[in-house]
């Protein structure tokens, strides 16, 4: 060490001497720190480094919001690690972090409602990414909790799912005979999902969110095709139906919209034609079964009917009158009626000639009947000749009987009744060779042939739903009619001859 070097060496230490008790043990502590730094450099895996020499320069990288604006950060030289791994550690350190976050937001710090459900989507999500599924078949007697318990679920399970939230979960207590469930089982061995369809395009879900059940309904888009139809009776309406495709309901929807014109036992005749168009349903392009009748037409002894159906489910014929009339022309349905109305005939329990007043509607013990018509019940009780019966005063002079009911009637001397409801069902009580109803209809005390008498006009659409009607009757009527032209142009080439 040199003159000077000693110099400079002994006014430090004066000046070192002379500084405040407080300052002195700052740089005696900073200064030991220092001598650490040097001697005990840090390496990757946390302990002393082999890496770093003494008296080896080393750079640390501060945080940029002390580096001092317009300096360029400094590098680190800290050995770089493979993208992939470090990706992975970091993701795998962030969530707890994150489920802290969470936690306090929903404990009570500010969040908007949008930001809770979608987090709580999130998890149910994460909850059905690893579970299993089964499917369960409903048997008979079967109910959600018997189900459950034969998969391996408690009756605690099955409570929570039955009340699940939502207004939809309470259909799980009507389940059908064949239907099916599916059922998913996540790793904890929770139910954690269920799925009922209810229908071709309704589905009932249950998820487990959080600890909680929730239920929604989801209905898939139905598309509408229009679907055409025809038929030539040769028998009966019904069988013509069957022959052209109809189901049984769209046989009886046809003739309930000329029930009030036609009779369908008694009236048709072979030769008699019909025409139809109607909804077809299709989900994700799947035909799923048949909607309302569109249009109808029906030649009936060589006279056309034709019905449109309009917004409100109802029908009219093409210029607005409703289809709807005061009295049907058959109590019972079509397809059990046997003989025609006679004023001479042979009875067939006393074997006299005597004038048969009426219709007699030969079907299965317990069919329904139906009043004709709005009114009110002036007789029903039981008599040797009429067995059970039914009489029924109705409006403008007009009586309607209803004979042989199996048992008791279903209304009352007194009672009010409106066209269609049930008032008896059909038997052979009283002078009756077999279950039939006896139908009579008297105008002004004279019996009238039900199925000719003259009935009052059907009422016409509303004014202000007129110009509305005409266009869709006009587009649905010819519709129709593009069909039959179709039909019949099919038909011709069918027979046409060949030229050579």
């Amino acid at each position: 060490m040199n003159v000077s070097s000693r110099i400079l060496l002994k006014k430090l230490l004066e000046l070192f001497q002379n500084l405040p008790k407080l300052h002195r043990s700052i740089i005696i502590g900073s200064s030991f720190f220092l001598f650490l730094l040097v001697i005990l450099p840090v390496s990757d895996d946390g302990g002393a480094g082999d890496n770093v020499q003494i008296g080896q320069r080393i750079q640390i990288a501060l945080p940029e919001d002390i580096v001092p604006a317009g300096t360029k950060p400094i590098q680190s030289v800290q050995p770089q690690r493979n993208t992939a791994t470090t990706t992975q550690d970091i993701a795998t350190q962030t969530l707890p972090s994150l489920a802290k976050t969470r936690t306090t937001q929903e404990d009570g710090s500010l969040v908007t409602g949008k930001l809770k459900k979608k987090e709580k989507i999130t998890d149910s999500l994460e909850q059905l990414a690893n579970v299993s599924w089964q499917t369960v078949k409903v048997r008979s007697g079967d109910s959600l909790a018997l189900i459950l318990k034969r998969i391996g679920f408690s009756a605690q399970t099955t409570y929570a799912v039955s009340t699940a939230k939502g207004k939809d979960s309470k259909l799980l207590k009507k389940l059908n005979v064949g239907d099916q469930l599916r059922v998913a089982t996540n790793d904890s061995q929770q139910l954690a999902a269920l799925e009922y369809p209810l229908s071709k395009t309704d589905t009932l879900f249950i998820n487990l969110v959080g600890d909680n059940y929730q239920s929604h309904r989801e209905s898939k888009q139905v598309e509408i095709r229009e679907g055409f139809s025809y038929g030539t009776i040769k028998s009966s309406f019904w069988n013509a139906g069957l022959s052209a495709g109809l189901n049984d309901s769209q046989i009886i929807n046809f003739a309930n919209i000329f029930g009030w014109d036609i009779d369908f036992a008694l009236d048709i005749r072979e030769g008699d034609s019909f025409h139809v168009t109607f909804e077809k349903k299709y989900v994700e392009g799947e035909y799923i079964g048949t909607g309302n009748i569109l249009a109808a037409e029906i030649t009936n002894q060589g006279e056309v009917f034709q019905g449109i159906r309009f917004t409100d489910n109802e029908y009219y014929s093409p210029d607005g009158r409703s289809m709807r009339k005061a009295f049907l022309r058959a109590p019972v349905n079509f397809k059990y009626i046997s003989s025609s109305f006679k004023r001479n005939r042979r009875h067939p329990v006393t074997k006299r000639v005597q004038s048969h007043n009426g219709i007699d509607y030969a079907a299965k013990r317990g069919t329904p009947v139906v009043a004709a018509g709005n009114g009110k019940v002036t007789q029903a009780g039981y008599s040797k000749y009429n067995g059970y019966y039914v009489f029924i005063q109705h409006g403008n002079g007009i009586v309607t009987k209803y004979l042989h009911f199996y048992k008791r009637p279903s209304v009352k001397k007194g009672q009010r009744v409106k066209q269609n409801q049930i008032i008896g069902y059909v038997g052979a009580t009283g002078l009756a060779a077999g279950p039939h109803l006896h139908y009579e209809f008297l105008l002004h005390g004279v019996h009238r042939n039900p199925r000719t008498v003259k009935l009052p006009d059907a009422r016409p659409i509303a004014k202000k739903y007129k110009a509305e009607f005409s266009l869709l009757a006009k587009e649905r009527l010819a519709s129709l009619s593009g069909a039959k032209n179709a039909l019949l142009s099919t038909q011709e080439n069918d027979v046409a001859p060949n030229d050579e």
